[in-house]
């Protein structure tokens, strides 16, 4: 597996692997990265269908990236996703997954098409005072301190920083700031999570800094994630034959790890209540989703709070994760993860509304028509003063293919699950959907004597409580998550947010559809180089441009210096003068 840039590769098929047609696949999991690596062992990897096994506990497959109508309940989305245009490997599957909304189109070109005519920012990123603009005016705030800080830490390396907290290299000028409020939320960052995470973060998404503020930066689905992105790649790999095996729960995976060369012997299996295994041979390759941020989930109702289910279940992702890790050290520390879910926790709840009281609500703070079909919120809106840090969106409506046209389906969440809410007196974690949805009308303004009436009769709320939902953020350090392929592996692979890749950062889609994507080509030998991780790390026009903004527009002279850097700082603007550096500094507003 090697790793490549520009169209040279992307546009070549490769050939077909040596013995492909002796091997077949398990999947253990049907998370977008277990789906992920069936295409591209069905498209370029050329491996029947039929020899490829997808193994899922539940009845529907999509892992974290769902959506769906629960009967006698209502709509639910446990999360969502913001796209970035530089996700590679996800673009470079979805190119050839066709659209289940448009006839004779991709699901990218689908994507692309929708984003072009119907661009994504938001009007207002967030509130204070129920409902009133925060004025943050896209400002983020940072002192010459703080921008110094973030500095440092872009600098710094990776090693320095293992099993350090945020809270640990910045200071309260950093965590006091609009930018701080714009990433924790957008990111959904606590200060005592990893800030090696951070870093990765900050290196991987330079090119968008200036369009955090306003959410110009990213992009969304026409519909829900699973219908807009799951759905088709589930179809694709039915019409290929390929094999999914629901209601089937992996326990344990075994392995030979006597020699250098390790290989999985068994999958331990409970199938219709009974346990089963099966046997592997060297050509059967397995693909591992190890560790799982929605495990643990739980749903409520209107009228009944998510429980908080923090203990891990066994036959769950973690508990399986443990199984496998204790059988070689280079499978990972599951426990550097989900040891503690109070540092791992957060809610989210999915509004309906059911007549037309909330809506204008929503219109006055976002600045559009709801139900024009069109970017809505575009991204969250944060409730700055709020005791939860509450944000909710609503994206383009209909979000549901089935959904009633005279109903918006929006999502909630927030940080804070164990703190009492502003109007709700009781933590985010004890309430109802109808008080989840009390407390967020009560920050969008609307009358306190309408608050109760509206939530019990103008919406339905679903809560979901996810108690390991940001494990992937805790401080750790070099061999916690296990290689996407370990050393020596002969047959297995792991994927997903709890693998181990170069430079990519977790909690994104393109994370798991990158792990999948390497190790397929691994396994299988496929001439085709994986797309690297986009540049702008290394692209001097990104990085101007993220220090102008992170800035606020002050220029390199109205830096708060000593003297004798003001000097030098002088001497240096006289050598460039006449170059290109000075025309860059000029073009991003520096000087």
């Amino acid at each position: 597996m090697y790793y490549s840039k520009g169209n040279y590769e992307s546009l070549a098929r490769p050939e077909k692997p040596k013995d492909v047609e002796r091997k077949s696949a398990y999947l253990i999991g049907s998370g977008l990265a277990s789906l992920a690596a069936a295409a591209f062992l069905v498209r370029d990897g050329q491996m029947e269908g039929k020899r490829i096994h997808i193994l899922e506990k539940d009845s529907l497959a999509g892992g974290a990236c769902d959506g769906y109508e629960y009967d006698n309940t209502g709509f639910v989305i446990r999360g969502g996703r913001e796209v970035d245009n530089r996700y590679e490997c996800l673009w470079d599957l979805f190119h050839s997954i066709p659209s289940l909304e448009t006839e004779g189109a991709s699901v990218l070109d689908e994507f692309y098409w929708l984003n072009k005519h119907d661009p994504n920012s938001s009007l207002t990123r967030a509130t204070v005072n129920r409902g009133e603009d925060a004025h943050t005016d896209g400002k983020f705030t940072l002192s010459n301190k703080g921008t110094q800080e973030l500095m440092k830490l872009f600098f710094t390396p990776d090693e320095a920083l293992y099993n350090r907290r945020i809270s640990e290299v910045f200071s309260e000028e950093v965590l006091n700031s609009n930018f701080w409020l714009y990433w924790r939320t957008m990111f959904a960052f606590e200060n005592w999570h990893s800030a090696l995470e951070m870093k990765l973060y900050i290196k991987r998404f330079i090119h968008h800094i200036g369009g955090m503020p306003d959410f110009t930066a990213v992009r969304f689905t026409k519909l829900n994630q699973y219908e807009s992105m799951i759905l088709p790649l589930v179809k694709y790999l039915e019409a290929h034959n390929v094999q999914f095996h629901y209601g089937t729960k992996v326990e344990n995976i075994l392995f030979d790890t006597k020699t250098a060369k390790k290989a999985a012997t068994r999958i331990d299996i409970i199938r219709n209540n009974q346990m089963e295994h099966i046997d592997l041979t060297e050509d059967d390759l397995v693909f591992i989703t190890n560790g799982g941020c929605v495990e643990n989930s739980t749903i409520g109702n209107q009228n009944t709070p998510a429980a908080f289910n923090y203990e891990i279940k066994k036959g769950g992702g973690w508990d399986m994760w443990r199984k496998i890790a204790v059988q070689d050290p280079s499978f990972g520390h599951p426990d550097k993860f989900c040891y503690d879910a109070e540092q791992s926790n957060w809610m989210s709840a999915t509004v309906t509304t059911l007549d037309d009281r909330i809506p204008p609500y929503i219109q006055k703070i976002c600045k559009r028509d709801p139900f024009s079909g069109k970017v809505v919120t575009g991204g969250i809106v944060t409730a700055k003063d709020s005791n939860w840090l509450l944000s909710w969106t609503f994206n383009r409506q209909p979000h549901f293919r089935n959904q009633p046209k005279d109903q918006l389906v929006g999502w909630i969440y927030a940080l804070f699950t164990d703190k009492p809410g502003n109007y709700v007196k009781k933590p985010m974690r004890d309430c109802t959907g109808k008080e989840i949805c009390m407390e967020w009308l009560y920050h969008i303004g609307v009358p306190e004597n309408e608050i109760e009436n509206m939530a019990e009769n103008s919406a339905n709320t679903v809560p979901c409580m996810m108690p390991y939902i940001t494990a992937f953020f805790m401080p750790r350090e070099a061999g916690d998550r296990p290689a996407v392929i370990p050393a020596g592996s002969a047959n297995f692979a792991f994927l997903g947010q709890f693998a181990e890749t170069k430079r990519d950062t977790i909690f994104t889609i393109e994370y798991s559809v990158r792990t999948a994507m390497e190790s397929v080509y691994t396994l299988l030998n496929i001439d085709r180089g994986v797309p690297e991780v986009w540049g702008s790390t290394y692209d001097v026009r990104d990085l101007l441009n993220a220090t102008a903004k992170l800035g606020d527009g002050k220029k390199i002279t109205d830096l708060d210096l000593d003297p004798k850097a003001k000097a030098m700082l002088g001497e240096a603007f006289q050598k460039i003068a006449g170059t290109d550096i000075e025309k860059l500094l000029k073009e991003y507003q520096l000087i």
